[in-house]
């Protein structure tokens, strides 16, 4: 399987999930972007690194990942986004000490906020971007005067990231009732990140 380079586009508050934040990734060699649900820690650690003048007087954790592998010869080299299930990406760290590589299992939230702070490449697999992948209707000179600007997205896009969040997720299509039961099989499980997306999508209906 082939890997398609990604950047950072922005971050956009998401309307429906309470506290959550959509990252957008952007195709390096293409339009598409990928958008992927985060909590709002990650996306202010994100958004941290990403705003180069803005240094936090402690150490984030992030921050104090990054000054430990650094005391330790430990570097991330790049970061995989491997896998999609059920609206919910995994990803891997590829890191290197002693010429020696390891890959570590990482939320995808983390590994982009530890990318960023190596100043590592971020990778997805292209059947992951031709299933999620989506193409924003925007105005090319505006959508670069965005990114020029700040790393939030405008409302009309976050409306769209919105849309796309929930068609990965596949739960427009389902009743009332197929929600409900997913939410009870969810809450059995104790897989409260799926419970809280089912829920809100009830809320909206």
């Amino acid at each position: 399987m082939s890997l398609v380079r990604l950047n950072i586009k922005g971050i956009s508050y998401s309307q429906t999930q309470n506290g959550a934040y959509a990252l957008i990734l952007n195709e390096v060699d293409g339009d598409r972007k990928l958008p992927i649900v985060i909590g709002a820690f990650e996306a202010q650690s994100i958004a941290i690194a990403l705003e180069k003048e803005i240094r936090p007087p402690r150490p984030l954790t992030h921050d104090l990942f990054k000054n430990f592998a650094d005391r330790f010869d430990i570097v991330v080299k790049q970061v995989i986004i491997h896998k999609l299930v059920d609206g919910v990406f995994y990803s891997s760290l590829i890191c290197e000490r002693d010429k020696i590589e390891e890959i570590i299992d990482a939320r995808t939230s983390d590994a982009i906020a530890l990318a960023l702070r190596f100043q590592a490449p971020i990778f997805t697999y292209k059947n992951i971007l031709d299933k999620a992948g989506i193409y924003l209707k925007v105005n090319p000179k505006k959508e670069e005067e965005e990114e020029q600007d700040s790393i939030l997205v405008d409302d009309f896009i976050a409306e769209e990231i919105e849309n796309a969040v929930a068609d990965q997720e596949g739960y427009k299509d389902k009743s009332l009732e197929e929600l409900n039961s997913l939410l009870e099989e969810a809450v059995n499980n104790e897989d409260y990140e799926k419970a809280a997306k089912i829920r809100d999508e009830i809320s909206k209906r």
